[in-house]
């Protein structure tokens, strides 16, 4: 992303922003309510077009050209906020869908194809046929994730995955996310205000303040960058005991400089998305 600029109801929300995200990483991005995090993901995704600037991914075309949408779509997969499984499609149904609307899947196909992805998520054949409605949270997290992976995609997009857990619940989603990040080798980028989250899984963090991305770097870097906002966020008692180590009263100054996923080894100095 290049010199991005976003309005929304005549009101900037981002301007001037850049971020590159790195192939194979695990990406944070944090910043503080009304900063644009949700709306820079849909950005990412082509569901929102910027006023200015540029956004290209993997091969380097627009992610949002009219003429390849379609095709870049199929690259990627997203777990949003609250699941967004479709509430009158059974559990099967939600994962076996893209199978066949966008792979020519028969049924049969998509069903046995569907199944292995839900087991591989946790979710036995015992809650095919279940609604929406019928499961937990941690359930719904664990079934939108399966449906994001159905198309084998190289890029993973999370809105806030732990949101609304109790702490065992999300510790098993975060530990899935590590799981499939490590064995499916894949580029994965998260909204999350969650520092537990943030701590266990991120290569690098990327904060929102001030309309940009004012830091992109590992943790141990963005929390000595001289802002307010990380001042105030990664240094309170809750961040101290998320990241398990003493980190200093003040911070110092510190300037910070269509092949199956599983088939590609990652190389971090290539971009994925920027």
């Amino acid at each position: 992303m290049r010199g991005v600029e976003t309005r929304l109801g005549g009101q900037i929300v981002h301007q001037d922003l850049d971020l590159t995200v790195m192939r194979g990483e695990i990406l944070g991005i944090v910043g503080g309510s009304g900063t644009g995090k949700t709306t820079l993901l849909r950005l990412m995704l082509g569901l929102e077009l910027p006023v200015r600037g540029t956004i290209k991914v993997l091969s380097g075309a627009a992610v949002f050209d009219p003429s390849r949408g379609t095709l870049q779509r199929q690259r990627w997969g997203v777990v949003f906020q609250r699941g967004a499984l479709f509430s009158a499609l059974s559990v099967l149904d939600n994962v076996a869908l893209a199978l066949r609307e966008l792979r020519s899947y028969d049924r049969g196909s998509a069903r046995e194809a569907a199944l292995s992805l839900l087991e591989r998520v946790g979710i036995g054949a015992e809650h095919a046929a279940k609604l929406p409605f019928e499961l937990s949270g941690g359930m719904v997290k664990r079934v939108a994730l399966a449906r994001a992976l159905a198309l084998a995609p190289e890029i993973l997009f999370l809105d806030e995955p732990t949101a609304g857990l109790d702490p065992e619940a999300a510790h098993s989603i975060v530990d899935l996310i590590d799981e499939l990040h490590r064995e499916l080798h894949l580029t994965v980028v998260m909204v999350t205000h969650d520092l537990d989250t943030l701590a266990a899984l991120c290569d690098r963090v990327a904060v929102l303040a001030d309309r940009k991305v004012v830091v992109a770097a590992p943790i141990d870097e963005v929390i000595a960058y001289p802002h307010p906002f990380i001042q105030g966020y990664f240094f309170g008692k809750r961040a101290r005991q998320a990241f398990k180590r003493p980190l200093p009263a003040n911070p110092r100054i510190y300037l910070a400089a269509s092949t199956p996923p599983w088939k590609i080894e990652p190389t971090r100095s290539q971009p994925a998305y920027s």
